[in-house]
């Protein structure tokens, strides 16, 4: 099997380490025969990982990447993405059996981009992430126990969930098939409205005049909510462009709730805002039991 990494990254690099240390019982029998081959723009990841002994063959140009591939993972930003997507069909370079599918956070606009090209494609999410990049961040558990999203397409082989769902299981994650418009739903709201606060909070806070006497005060709460903001701007910005209409119905109804919150805390019942804290400590908990 050729496996070709277009983009040898956090994600593409995690692949890559996952297949080459992987334990399941189906890729040590198979893993001798996956051939890895990656591909960056620059060229800097794969030539990384090609030091590291997880990919087998740098690939020098788009066209000799894919070409002969059986499985082609798209492993960029959501925007480059969509790039690759249309130069991959406007390069008609693919093997008769060639299979492409993608790890971008957002799923419906590159299904659909994917339909109109006339590419084989499955539409691919693993669920984890660091807000590092570059193949230097990349990991061998990095999919471990996580679910990864597949959304067949206009334009999947019979097959193709089913191909791609072998490399899920190499990675150690599991699974998860989902529409386009379920998954970018779903990752609005437990996502991408978390990086949008996140950001939101240190504009508020960081770039306020009560910053040189917060900031010398700022601990790990402050740490965990500002971590999403920390990561990849053209990453992140990818990412909310293209799941922009399912984002903003999430923010309208979260602006809705703080609206209720600033009205409560303005009233500063101290007996309310503990009821309030407590149903929603409640309601996470009940979230959390099986």
């Amino acid at each position: 099997m050729r496996l070709s990494l277009l983009g040898v990254g956090l994600i593409g690099g995690s692949i890559a380490r996952s297949v080459r240390g992987s334990t399941t019982a189906d890729a040590v029998a198979d893993a001798a025969s996956v051939d890895i081959v990656g591909w960056t723009p620059s060229g800097a990841g794969a030539q990384a990982a090609k030091a590291a002994g997880v990919v087998d063959e740098v690939a020098r140009d788009l066209r000799s990447a894919i070409g002969g591939a059986d499985l082609i993972v798209i492993a960029a930003p959501p925007l480059a993405c969509l790039e690759l997507v249309d130069a991959i069909g406007e390069m008609s370079a693919l093997a008769a059996t060639a299979l492409v599918t993608d790890v971008a956070s957002t799923k419906r606009a590159i299904v659909e981009r994917a339909a109109a090209a006339g590419i084989p494609f499955v539409g691919g999410h693993p669920m984890a992430g660091r807000e590092t990049t570059g193949f230097e961040a990349s990991s061998d558990d990095l999919f471990a126990g996580r679910p990864w999203v597949l959304v067949e397409g206009p334009t999947s082989p019979r097959d193709g969930v089913e191909r791609v769902e072998r490399l899920v299981r190499w990675c150690g994650a599991t699974p998860l098939e989902m529409t386009a418009a379920e998954h970018d739903d779903a990752v609005a709201a437990v996502s991408h409205m978390p990086l949008v606060l996140s950001a939101a909070l240190a504009e508020a806070v960081a770039g306020g005049e009560g910053w040189r006497s917060a900031g010398p005060l700022a601990a790990s709460g402050w740490a965990s909510m500002t971590r999403l903001a920390r990561g990849d701007p053209e990453m992140g910005a990818g990412i909310l462009a293209t799941n922009r209409r399912p984002l903003a119905e999430q923010l309208g109804r979260l602006r809705g709730v703080l609206e209720a919150w600033e009205s409560d805390v303005d009233r500063g019942d101290p007996v309310q805002l503990e009821e309030r804290l407590e149903s929603v400590r409640r309601l996470l908990r009940d979230l959390e039991t099986p």
